[in-house]
């Protein structure tokens, strides 16, 4: 019952301000977010992958309403790809953008803007080696994402796509996605969306997850399964295996801060598993979001507000 409201919590100002005051919520955030600079999150990133994990790496941002804080967002990333060329890490660590940060829903031209501003970050990605990942995020810039998706793969075809099984059109999208070149990561979704345009129910959404992951699994594209829940991974491996996939041709990918020891478990037993790192000041949607998807995240919050013993 608590996950509509946290997600509607996550679009308000003023609960924004409340949870930014409380004096607790940065060490918690700490858990969840590699840091508000680039500096500590590249800390993190030499740790993640000197312990045999890969990183793909989101400076947090979104519902940008201002062209200058769209090309602000644009060059934070170019800077970040830069701190990455001198790591020399090459697709070990990548970088996912959220195109609402890059403009995309401004009313005069936002499609275009993003697309502009983005396709900078792809061109310095592809010139240094790595690559691109378009996060999806709320129903209505699916299409636009997408749009901007097959624009960028003109030229970087290993720019990739993010999809989520809680709409109803994922599986349509999954079978135009799952072709030769194609990155596909696969996750549950983590937006308040109507009943009109997805499912509601975790058993509904999970199903859905199932099906469209057999589809990305059985097509020639690189699917990257999203999901820090045990059941998923384990049919995921399933299918891999029914599908005579190699290791290094799909991959695991769990969220900053979230099931540490399941994530090196994975990577110790072969598996190519990537940590999605999160980094900047504007953490307060990300933050939330997070804490409506699991239950123990929640508690972990709340517990902290609690005095020791």
């Amino acid at each position: 019952m608590l996950g509509p409201v946290l997600l509607a919590a996550s679009r308000s100002d003023r609960m924004r301000r409340i949870v930014a005051a409380a004096p607790i919520t940065r060490p918690v955030v700490n858990r969840f977010v590699a840091g508000d600079e680039l500096h500590p999150a590249m800390d993190n990133v030499r740790e993640l992958t000197a312990s045999g994990l890969e990183v793909t790496l989101d400076h947090l941002g979104e519902d940008v309403t201002d062209e200058a804080t769209a090309h602000a967002t644009r060059d934070a990333y170019l800077g970040l790809l830069r701190a990455l060329r001198t790591e020399g890490l090459g697709t070990r660590a990548e970088v996912s953008v959220k195109l609402s940060a890059f403009g995309q829903a401004l009313p005069d031209g936002g499609h275009d803007i993003a697309l502009e501003n983005v396709r900078e970050v792809a061109e310095l990605a592809t010139a240094i080696g790595t690559t691109v990942t378009l996060d999806m995020e709320d129903h209505t810039t699916v299409d636009s994402t997408l749009g901007i998706l097959a624009e960028l793969r003109k030229e970087h075809p290993d720019t990739g796509a993010v999809i989520q099984s809680y709409l109803f059109r994922t599986e349509d999208d999954a079978r135009k996605l799952a072709v030769a070149g194609s990155r596909v990561r696969l996750v549950k979704g983590a937006y308040k969306e109507p009943a009109s345009v997805a499912f509601q129910s975790k058993a509904e959404v999970d199903k859905a997850y199932v099906r469209v992951l057999k589809i990305l699994m059985a097509g020639d594209g690189y699917p990257m399964v999203g999901s820090h829940d045990p059941r998923m991974i384990a049919i995921a491996q399933e299918l891999a295996a029914r599908y005579d996939r190699k290791p290094g041709s799909y991959e695991f990918q769990m969220l900053y801060g979230i099931r540490t020891a399941e994530q090196r478990r994975l990577a110790h037993d072969g598996e190519r598993m990537r940590i999605y790192v999160p980094y900047g000041a504007d953490w307060y949607g990300y933050f939330m979001r997070r804490l409506a998807e699991r239950p123990a995240n929640l508690a972990f919050f709340l517990r902290s507000f609690l005095p020791s013993r």
